[in-house]
């Protein structure tokens, strides 16, 4: 059915005159009576009494009439939601994150709000791993991880940041003179690691392969607070983004950077290759961009095609 020819025989059952109708269409009267006379083909009965320039409904014209009162209103309503969702007044994002990544966004998260305040942000916490099956499973429509992602795969990434990795230990390690180390110096040290979950730790046992070590894991741990307790505790080194150590600032150990060298702390967007980025999420990527300063700016005239 032509929502216009509805909209046209709804205006001239309400002022029950085909040229009033005209007038407040800001169309001819010729134009109406053809739209109205295709609603009636279409539907296969007379909608409309005519008695000169006048009009009134008949019986199937009413049920026509009131429904399409409805039709109408729903369509503007759909109209206004579109355009609202388009200018970032309306709409959800969930945005998948990992713990140690988390920190990163607390001035993310802040400047979205500030913009964004209609839109309804939920971060969901999961391991880099967890994160990174939520998006391939389309459950998530934009994550976080630690890149890069393991390959084949149906991800596309976009890198955020790069930091160094710190090594957390007592005060009597053996590379606690080094201010940045190579990681071959941790070949003999009892290593404290994230559990297997973290995409940081498939980084760091792939790093050690290249190294030439297998690393010597002492204890693995969920929550970096505790790794660097048991590293002042003095049960082994812990490797830990420098972020985070400078943000823990643990007593009573000594810290060194891993050279440049070595592997460094990658972090980046994951989304499904080829999907569709909604408006909420583009918005994400560009409030990334100008906090963090690296995320290029998304294209809003082309929605369907991610940020390149």
């Amino acid at each position: 059915m032509d929502i216009r020819a509805l909209r046209y025989f709804v205006e001239t059952v309400r002022t029950a005159s085909f040229t009033q109708a005209a007038r407040t269409l800001y169309v001819t009267q010729s134009t109406v009576s053809k739209m109205i006379r295709q609603l009636e083909e279409e539907i296969g009965t007379p909608l409309l009494i005519r008695d000169g320039h006048t009009a009134r409904p008949t019986d199937t014209g009413r049920v026509v009439y009131e429904r399409g009162l409805h039709i109408l209103g729903a369509m503007r309503q759909l109209n206004a939601e579109v355009r609202e969702t388009v200018d970032l007044r309306r709409g959800e994002l969930e945005v998948g994150i990992p713990p140690m990544i988390n920190l990163l966004f607390i001035p993310v998260v802040q400047a979205f709000r500030e913009r964004h305040p209609e839109i309804r942000l939920q971060l969901r916490e999961g391991t880099g791993q967890a994160v990174e099956r939520l998006v391939t499973a389309n459950e998530l429509e934009i994550g976080a991880t630690v890149l890069p992602v393991q390959t084949p795969s149906p991800l596309e990434t976009l890198r955020f940041g790069s930091y160094p990795l710190a090594v957390v230990g007592p005060a009597h390690a053996s590379w606690a003179e080094g201010k940045a180390l190579p990681l071959s110096a941790l070949r003999n040290e009892p290593l404290l690691l994230p559990t297997d979950d973290f995409a940081l730790t498939r980084r760091l046992r792939q790093a050690c392969l290249d190294a030439g070590f297998t690393p010597q894991i002492a204890a693995q741990s969920a929550h970096w607070d505790f790794l660097a307790a048991m590293a002042a505790a003095g049960l082994g080194t812990a490797i830990l983004p420098e972020p985070l150590v400078q943000r823990l600032k643990p007593r009573g150990t000594r810290t060194a950077r891993i050279a440049r060298g070595g592997v460094q702390w990658e972090v980046g967007h994951i989304w499904l290759r080829d999907r569709y980025l909604s408006y909420a999420a583009r918005a994400w990527l560009d409030t990334c961009r100008e906090v963090l300063g690296v995320a290029p700016r998304s294209r809003r005239a082309r929605p369907a095609t991610p940020p390149d």
